[in-house]
């Protein structure tokens, strides 16, 4: 059988296909060992039982899908809150625009204190306080009050979203990876999509109110429950020959396990900023954004057109559109996942073993072209007024697109710099909600001054070229993260 093992450019250091060992954090191939002290310790996260390792990582995605809910609930509560606290358009949009960019901001300070105290502690406390940020927000008696709160809550969610990454990379050997992270793409879109049907119907039976107390309650049930089963996955790898023994359950809950007295809070947060300086990174970031930035477009231009004539819809039933994007990132589950590994696993044995972050990109392909379309699509049943049916099966090809799309582009930046893995996620996901944050506050005048189908033929032809930039990465990518070795954060992986 051909042996398998990662690009030396590339850091990662779980276990190979067939259990061959992959190259450690500095980036050079280790030498095959029949018995590998990481294989020896139970206590490693690679070699926990299946059960473990789903219960701590679905725990995490479960806040994953809160945290999404939570940055985009207000979306249908727009109406309800110009009435209440007598604002405007523009007003009642920023308590989704500034939330949306402190849910990218946030990991600026996640991520650091992660590498510092470890990931458990991160989850427990976000998770608790986000329970807490939305009992404000339930109780707001003024517009700025809720402002704060939704800001607050914002930073808080930030814990869920690119932390999670470093969660696989940590668990889940480079074979599996596409895989899992698909679980992690499937509970943020899941929350961008059926969040709004949730909420829609909560705000016509009830009030804006009761999103928050639905979130409050959730996120409170999902932090007891996270007490139990979220272990802590950072593997601190121990001195000397003696393999350790297995922790018992009451050791687990402990928030001491990931405490790393060698990691600096302040090398982490240069680390971030120096990731900027990586161009597969800004790539990843580009097209990510574009991708999730498009969806807000879709959505803001659903809730101003389905609620007029000549559709008339009802609040709730403008939730119910929302699940057909959900079906389209369900429908991308095994394209934007598995595919995703056994791309990369038969071109590794096709070209003499070597795992190499590019055999990911050509999976792009598929999404890249049904997602682009369905832009068109909703775009232009929306501005010819068309049958529902037509900007649903849009709005299902472009969820679709988000999904898988954002899966290839992650798992891609996950395996060409794995040392670094929230760091670098931090800077995708901070330019991701940049993005959202900006045009949830310009989309409507971009589409008032040109035009529904010109501004949505605009957006279809931006996303086409953000992913035909990945024809010159699958190329030269190799070459190009061998250069960006030689500076920033990799440089130290490499020299250690």
């Amino acid at each position: 059988m051909t042996d398998i093992k990662e690009d030396p450019h590339c850091s990662t250091t779980s276990s190979h296909l067939e259990n061959l060992p992959e190259d450690d954090e500095r980036g050079a191939a280790s030498v095959p060992d029949l018995k590998p002290v990481a294989e020896e310790d139970v206590n490693n996260p690679q070699n926990w039982s299946l059960a473990a390792r789903l219960s701590t990582y679905l725990t995490i995605c479960s806040f994953t899908f809160l945290a999404n809910v939570n940055s985009s609930n207000f979306t249908v509560a727009t109406q309800a809150i110009i009435h209440e606290f007598d604002v405007n358009q523009t007003q009642a949009g920023q308590l989704v625009c500034f939330n949306v960019f402190l849910f990218g901001v946030g990991n600026i300070f996640w991520v650091p204190l992660m590498r510092v105290i470890g990931k458990r502690p991160v989850y427990l406390v976000a998770m608790l306080a986000l329970s807490m940020m939305n009992v404000w927000s339930s109780q707001a008696t003024s517009y700025n009050e809720l402002l704060a709160s939704r800001i607050v809550s914002g930073f808080v969610a930030a814990a869920a979203d690119a932390t999670v990454p470093a969660v696989v990379a940590d668990m889940v050997s480079a074979k599996d990876r596409g895989h899992y992270m698909m679980f992690f793409h499937l509970a943020m879109t899941a929350g961008l999509f059926v969040g709004p049907l949730i909420n829609a119907y909560l705000v016509q039976e009830q009030s804006w109110r009761w999103m928050c107390y639905f979130l409050a309650i959730a996120v409170g049930v999902v932090f007891m429950v996270a007490i139990f089963t979220i272990r802590e996955t950072t593997y601190l790898k121990k001195h000397g020959t003696e393999p350790q023994r297995k922790r018992t359950q009451w050791q687990w809950m402990s928030l001491a396990i990931g405490f790393n007295r060698d990691a600096s809070f302040v090398q982490a947060l240069f680390d971030i900023l120096a990731n900027a300086a990586y161009p597969p990174l800004i790539w990843c970031a580009l097209t990510i954004g574009i991708s999730v930035g498009w969806n807000i477009v879709v959505q803001l231009t659903s809730s101003r057109t389905f609620t007029k004539p000549p559709y008339n819809w009802e609040l709730g039933d403008l939730g119910l559109l929302s699940l057909s994007g959900f079906i389209g990132s369900l429908l991308a589950f095994y394209i934007g996942g598995r595919l995703i590994d056994i791309i990369s696993t038969r071109s590794t044995a096709r070209n003499g073993g070597a795992r190499m972050p590019e055999y990911r990109l050509p999976a792009i392909v598929i999404p890249g072209t049904i997602g682009p379309a369905g832009i068109l699509i909703f775009g232009l049943c929306v501005a010819h007024k068309t049958h529902w049916i037509g900007p649903a099966v849009g709005y299902a090809m472009q969820a679709f697109g988000v999904a898988a799309i954002s899966n290839v582009a992650v798992t891609y930046a996950l395996d060409c710099y794995k040392p670094v893995t929230g760091e670098a996620l931090v800077i995708i996901f901070v330019i991701r909600n940049t993005i959202g944050m900006l045009l949830s506050l310009y989309a409507a005048d971009w589409i008032e001054r040109q035009g529904t189908a010109p501004v949505f033929g605009e957006m279809t032809a931006i996303q086409v070229v953000s992913i035909l930039c990945a024809i010159p990465l699958y190329f030269w990518g190799r070459s190009l993260r061998s250069f960006t070795s030689s500076y920033g954060p990799m440089k130290r992986f490499r020299d250690a």
